[in-house]
């Protein structure tokens, strides 16, 4: 009998992600599945599950380490070659200054606390402050306003978990009853632009997988997931306000480079123009 807990994969769709099952509907003979790594959240008969074996387990370990790892390089790689090409650095260590950085700040509202755990470690890897608050997606529009005057952020990040209904019709895809979070993420949106309303004050994104992008940009979001209804993964919108914590406040950020910056890219995130959050002070204090 399968449990909340298990690890497990779907032979139907080729064992290709792997699922921990964190309910059980034992009468139906349905579970429902959460990703790894996937901000998925989905409902499976007993019958199209199997146990994760440990070469699926260190098969997948090794495909996202990969991946991971890649992203961070050419984020570390592109974040170098922009210093390089500003030449800010050097020039001021010519004349015996140095300047200081502050890249925009982020409040990242997360349905889910393990992927919200990894998120900020990948924050603090990347330079970035972050505040994490692990909110249930049906609760983030009630508490936006207090955490926005609490925190104060230059970058929101409004994330979970969503999908597409099983019972939803293709031609059905702009019907909001047809997804899972995408209404709660919207309502966390709307919630946001009552507090701020600049889309150049508070760049927010909002969504996972399979939500309906649409919607979210129309609410209010600058960024959002997902253009076409595909999954995407957990540490997508952090590699995206890396970008946008790291434009020049100068600067409209590049919509096509701050999406290609993430794991799944143009097909699972989008946005609309907007100004980069990164400022540079001069001199830096000894103290």
């Amino acid at each position: 009998m399968w449990k909340v807990g298990d690890l497990v994969v779907r032979p139907s769709y080729g064992r290709d992600i792997c699922f921990m099952i964190v309910g059980v509907d034992v009468g139906a003979g349905v579970a429902i599945l959460k990703g790894l790594d996937l901000r998925l959240i989905a409902d499976a008969p007993f019958e199209d599950l199997a146990a994760l074996t440990e070469t699926d387990w260190k098969s997948y370990q090794v495909a996202q380490a990969k991946l991971e790892h890649e992203t961070l390089r050419l984020v570390q790689l592109r974040r170098q070659v922009e210093k390089d090409k500003l030449g800010y650095r050097s020039e001021r260590r010519k004349q015996g200054h140095d300047f200081f950085e502050l890249p925009g700040r982020v409040l990242h509202l997360d349905g889910d606390g393990m992927y919200l755990e990894k998120c900020l470690e990948v924050y603090r890897h990347l330079g970035i402050h972050a505040v994490g608050k692990n909110i249930p997606e049906s609760s983030m529009a009630s508490v936006m306003t207090d955490l926005l005057v609490e925190y104060d952020p230059d970058i929101l990040i409004i994330t979970g978990h969503d999908s597409v209904l099983r019972s939803a019709k293709a031609e059905d895809a702009l019907r909001i009853d047809n997804y899972r979070n995408s209404d709660h993420f919207i309502r966390a949106v709307k919630a946001a632009r009552k507090y701020e309303r600049s889309l150049d004050e508070l760049i927010i994104f909002a969504g996972a997988c399979q939500s309906h992008y649409e919607a979210l940009l129309e609410s209010g979001a600058n960024f959002a997931s997902s253009p076409e209804r595909i999954l995407i993964h957990a540490l997508d919108p952090v590699f995206l306000a890396e970008q946008i914590a790291f434009t020049p406040i100068s600067e409209t950020i590049d919509i096509f480079q701050v999406v290609k910056s993430t794991i799944t890219g143009t097909e699972g995130l989008g946005g609309i123009e907007s100004r980069g959050k990164y400022r540079i002070g001069l001199p830096r204090s000894r103290y």
